[in-house]
């Protein structure tokens, strides 16, 4: 049975999503009654008007800011003492900066960046988290050492419309500073590191801890005189005034957690200046708003972008390798967002009036009814990009070709409504840089078919509010009619966005609707006989004979649409668990790895591949697992297979001996394998008593009447009585032979098994097989280097000293007789923290059960 979502978790998930759409709206509503007396066109000219050398300064300015910022990753990696690059540690704080800042919830959009940069440079999850946590101290105490400085000593009075709770910050500046000297006092007096979980934390020295406050301090000051320099030269604030209202609205900002403080920030800034220069204000905000978080935003996926570039040139350095390789998975994310940008362009562009002497230019070779049309077909396909925006990150064939027909709609629309050729121009461009990107979607799939998440919800209503506000903040002068709804004119700017906007909001119900209607199909999730039947089908057809684990009947199925492919999986907690690659055709597998973790997440799990091969890790990392090498699985190639040679001196002594001991093999036909079910099963619970073992399942065998009739039976005799057993896997063109259950008596001979292998090799050369699997060394083929993975350094420790606990080198070396090709498998799965409840998952459903885990 699937089981039900954990409702704590999976709610809570779902409900944190709510704030920012609540306090979102909240924030608009406080800046259109701070901006209420002003005019769209007093914010317009105001930024034409900004002299060129302010905004050069203010440039310089942020590259001076964001040049600090990545001191905080310095000062980390200085503090783990870890021998990382300078350049690779600048390159991530900026990239983990420049998405966080606009994005905002630091701790996942930077946090993950950062993981992924700095797993891929050798540093553990452990490592990682406390740099991340690392850079937060460093974030916090800048921001109180900056305010509590100024608040203290420039005190400024807030608003009483503010409904903040103080008329005076001097005392939360006092608060402040206690706060970061209380940290340099804990820091001083206190050596021993302290404990979180099974965490040690060491803490910096009081050196360090002052280095945080410096650089912490100087990144906020020149965050804000980036503003100052921008400021209205109406406005009389001095810095350090300024530098006092940016820090308490960035700290409201930043309770919000409202993407990159949009609207919460410029509402609490506005309600400090005068009304009579609040266009000029709101001018200078957007210019801070251009040029602090926007320009570095761009520049840090440009960065990706060229890193993605350089991978497939195949010219650059190991660091660039790195990166390139992040790049190709975080290319249909960048994609996606640049979409979402384009269908926010589009519904801002239909709210603001067009350019009066472009729309007389227009009048000339347009006419009026085109460009009503286009109009309100630009905010409808400002919508629909919106929504392809989610297909483009799920990487949708059918959503790449839509998105590059609406951005080139979109881009011919702009020119027909109102001449916008710059907003053409960006939309032509972003059209242009997915052309060449098709092969990164590749998914048969329907939007209607994929879930949008909480996060994406909101994000599509952000922006949709956020285009309805600025049209009745850019009308607000118009007095509302109903005629206005039927009024077409060539300069008839508010009715032209009433239609637009009103159109936009139905598709976008319609889309809901029909999503919300739309029956959701849970394909066959238990294992019944007509399951069974179907997956024997796509078992004949695939050379991979791992698939035969499905035939055990322990594992649920999933299936494809045209039955051509399935996922066999197991569920434990809320680790879904696949047992290798999805099986079927490769682009069935590839969609069906995706149904998988849509299938996951959709009750609150997350999708884990256990033993999958190279083949398919790109589909996997596109999905934003992480890999985990568990080992290499050994393949002989039969056609080449010989026992000539002084290498193969044992197999032939081994094969000499059975002779003499007048054991002979045999390959029964799987029609004739029920009747030796009873003195297999005999065999079977004799092995698994001397060996004070229980059965395992999930991706080994079991004895079970009903699996084993199902395969042809490979037997070793000594004259009639059976002595050992193994029943074939026979893969699809003979491209593979395998064993699955093995079991021998305890008063066999010695060396019986190698016997059995030797001749199965044999029989297989014979059959014309290419191939014969002898399974996966745990935890082989792992490199201990001072660069290496934290995760394979272990296991090499492990594979070298383990012998107490399993056998690793030994059955490396014992499947190295038969000289066989060995090719890693991989865990698929979300990474850090979470890693070791996986692996502790996965192990109960092998061991069936927890007391399994930790017994025989």
């Amino acid at each position: 049975m699937t089981p039900k979502p954990s409702h704590s978790f999976f709610s809570l998930r779902r409900l944190l999503p709510i704030l920012p759409l609540v306090l979102f709206p909240l924030a608009l509503w406080a800046l259109h009654r701070a901006a209420a007396q002003f005019h769209y066109h007093d914010i317009l000219r105001y930024v034409h008007a900004v002299p060129l050398s302010d905004l050069i300064l203010a440039g310089l300015l942020t590259i001076f800011s964001y040049l600090v910022m990545t001191g905080y990753d310095l000062l980390a990696v200085l503090y783990l003492r870890q021998p990382l690059q300078r350049g690779r540690v600048m390159l991530a704080a900026f990239i983990s900066y420049a998405f966080s800042n606009n994005v905002g919830i630091s701790l996942l959009t930077a946090g993950s960046i950062r993981y992924r940069l700095y797993s891929a440079w050798g540093l553990s999850a452990e490592q990682i988290t406390k740099l991340v946590a690392f850079t937060v101290v460093t974030f916090w105490l800048g921001l109180l050492t900056a305010a509590g400085l100024v608040f203290s000593f420039q005190p400024l009075s807030v608003p009483v419309s503010s409904l903040l709770p103080v008329f005076s910050v001097r005392g939360a500046g006092v608060v402040f500073l206690l706060l970061t000297g209380g940290y340099l006092s804990f820091l001083a007096l206190r050596s021993t590191p302290f404990q979180l979980r099974s965490w040690h934390f060491s803490l910096p020295t009081v050196r360090l801890g002052l280095a945080q406050m410096a650089v912490g301090t100087l990144d906020w000051c020149l965050a804000g005189s980036v503003l100052y320099v921008l400021l209205p030269e109406q406005l009389s604030f001095s810095l350090p005034q300024l530098l006092g209202i940016y820090f308490l609205a960035q700290v409201v900002a930043l309770v919000s957690h409202v993407p990159g403080g949009l609207g919460v920030f410029e509402s609490m800034i506005l309600l400090f200046a005068p009304q009579s220069a609040s266009a000029a204000l709101l001018g200078s905000l957007l210019l801070f708003r251009g040029i602090y978080y926007l320009l570095p935003l761009a520049l840090g996926t440009s960065l990706l972008a060229y890193t993605e570039f350089l991978q497939r040139k195949g010219t650059i350095s190991r660091l660039s390798q790195a990166i390139g390789q992040w790049g190709a998975v975080l290319v249909p994310q960048l994609l996606a967002l640049s979409t979402l940008i384009a269908g926010a362009i589009l519904l801002m562009s239909g709210a603001t009036p067009a350019l009066p002497q472009r729309l007389h230019w227009l009048r000339e070779i347009i006419p009026l009814p085109v460009v009503e049309f286009s109009h309100f077909l630009g905010s409808l396909a400002g919508v629909v990009l919106l929504l392809l925006a989610r297909g483009i990150q799920r990487r949708l064939d059918a959503a790449y070709g839509l998105t590059i027909f609406f951005l080139i709609g979109g881009s011919l629309l702009s020119l027909f409504k109102g001449g916008d050729y710059e907003e053409a121009l960006l939309l032509a461009l972003m059209a242009v840089a997915l052309l060449p990107c098709r092969h990164h979607f590749y998914r048969k799939s329907s939007l209607l078919a994929e879930s949008f998440t909480p996060g994406w919800i909101v994000t599509i209503l952000l922006v949709f509010g956020s285009s309805v506000w600025l049209g009745l903040f850019v009308n607000k002068h118009v007095a509302y009619r109903t005629d206005l709804w039927w009024h077409f004119a060539l300069h008839a700017d508010a009715p032209r966005f009433m239609r637009a906007a009103v159109g936009a909001g139905v598709l976008l119900l319609i889309f809901s609707l029909a999503k919300l209607l739309k029956p959701t199909v849970l394909r066959s999730f238990s294992v019944d006989e007509q399951s069974l039947d179907k997956a024997r089908q796509i078992i004949a057809a695939s050379p991979s004979t791992a698939a035969n684990l499905a035939l055990l009947g322990d594992k649920e199925l999933l299936f494809d649409e045209q039955d051509r492919g399935f996922v066999m999986y197991g569920v434990e907690k809320n680790s879904w668990i696949s047992m290798g690659d999805p099986v079927g055709p490769d682009e069935v597998a590839r969609e069906l790895a995706w149904q998988f973790r849509e299938l996951a997440e959709r009750y609150g799990g997350q999708p884990v591949f256990y033993e999958v091969s190279p083949q398919m890790l790109h589909v996997y990392l596109d999905m934003g697992l992480s890999l985990y090498k568990l080992g290499e699985e050994a393949k002989v190639p039969i056609t080449d297979f010989s026992l000539s040679g002084s290498k193969k001196s044992g197999l032939r002594q081994t094969l000499r001996r059975m002779e003499r001991e007048e054991c002979s093999f045999e390959v029964i036909p799987a029609d004739h394998v029920q009747s030796l079910l009873p003195e297999l099963k005999r065999i079977s619970d004799s092995w698994l008593n001397e060996k004070n073992s229980r059965e395992k399942g999930f991706s080994l065998g079991f004895f079970d009447e009903g699996y084993l009739v199902q395969f042809p039976l490979a037997v070793v005799r000594k004259e009639r009585e059976i002595l050992a057993f193994a029943n074939l896997w026979c893969g699809a063109d003979k491209a593979e032979l395998s064993i699955d259950l093995m079991r021998y008596l305890p008063q066999s001979p010695s060396g019986i098994m190698e016997y059995l292998f030797i001749q199965l090799i044999l029989w297989g050369q014979k059959q014309n097989y290419q191939y014969f699997n002898l399974g996966m060394a745990p935890l082989s083929g792992f490199e201990n280097r001072p660069f290496a993975p934290l995760w394979h350094r272990i296991g090499a420790l492990v594979f070298r000293h383990g012998e107490h606990f399993y056998n690793f080198e030994g059955l490396r070396h014992y499947k190295n007789k038969f000289d066989p090709v060995w090719e890693p498998r991989y865990l698929a799965c979300p990474g850090g923290l979470v890693l070791p409840r996986i692996l502790t998952h996965t192990a109960t459903l092998i061991s069936g059960g927890i007391k399994g885990v930790f017994g025989k």
